[in-house]
């Protein structure tokens, strides 16, 4: 049988990271599969570039969506993936090898998911996880220096010339199409408990 999916997407700093992580607390790899479309982007130097020759990370061809969609169709089989952790290029970082096994449940992550139709038609629940914008651009800031190690004048660049236009774009449009939408300017405690409580009671089926 086809296993349940379930797609989360929201725009960058929206809390989408930490809101499956508080998800999958509890669920074993073998009950919920989470892959997510940060692990396939391109490498750096075949990524798109804007008129100021800066790398742009936020348009569907700086993914490798073709790889992404043909593992998700292999784990939908009953394969076991592999792939290499994408570190954003942070040189202070050790890409892993990542296994997906195929489990009853997947959660698929990212910004793309539901614009692309290949995938979005395999989503049996879509998540839109929504954030007033300078909410979004505060997490940003504090996420991107930390882990990325982009001073704030880059990220600033970045999140006007690349991350709000392809949110427009690419992800806002599809939130009205979303089953369900998760306020995170404060918390999601709620919104964890309806997911969770949904898992479960797919795995009793």
């Amino acid at each position: 049988m086809k296993p349940y999916i379930i797609g989360i997407t929201g725009g960058s700093g929206s809390g989408k990271t930490l809101f499956i992580k508080k998800i999958m607390e509890g669920f074993t790899n073998k009950e919920v599969c989470l892959i997510s479309q940060d692990n396939y982007y391109k490498p750096r130097n075949q990524q798109p570039l804007d008129e100021n020759g800066v790398c742009n990370f936020d348009r569907p061809e700086s993914v490798d969506i073709a790889k992404f969609a043909d593992d998700l169709h292999k784990l939908i089989e009953g394969k076991t993936i592999r792939i290499k952790e994408y570190t954003f290029n942070n040189p202070e970082l050790d890409p892993q090898i990542i296994e997906f096994q195929p489990a009853p449940v997947f959660i698929l992550e990212g910004i793309f998911i539901f614009y692309v139709e290949e995938i979005s038609r395999l989503i049996d629940l879509k998540i839109f996880i929504d954030a007033r914008e300078h909410i979004m651009l505060k997490r940003r800031i504090i996420r991107d220096k930390k882990e990325r190690g982009y001073d704030l004048e880059d990220v600033l660049y970045r999140y006007e010339h690349h991350v709000m236009p392809s949110f427009n774009k690419y992800i806002l449009p599809y939130k009205e199409h979303s089953d369900i939408i998760v306020n995170n300017n404060e918390n999601f405690v709620k919104g964890i408990k309806i997911i969770k409580s949904h898992i479960s009671s797919i795995h009793k089926k």
